[in-house]
């Protein structure tokens, strides 16, 4: 398993937005929390139905996507 794999997209929840396994947190929510100097401990207490390996995913996911969106803008 893929720790991206733990990263699921319906378009019946959350607007179609990227969620972390399937729950009402979106990929964006933790990386907000990345973003305001939150650490992984801190938000896994924010957020006690996370696993470490979910902030991880969210991470990865971020980064697999703005390589996917570099490549496309290259001629």
């Amino acid at each position: 398993m893929h720790l991206t794999d733990r990263i699921t997209v319906d378009t019946e929840q959350c607007g179609g937005r990227p969620c972390v396994r399937g729950m009402r947190v979106r990929v964006t929510d933790v990386l907000d929390l990345y973003s305001v100097g939150l650490s992984a401990s801190q938000i896994l207490s924010e957020m006690p139905d996370l696993e470490e390996d979910d902030l991880k995913a969210c991470l990865q996911y971020s980064v697999d996507k703005t390589r996917a969106s570099k490549n496309q803008e290259s001629p």
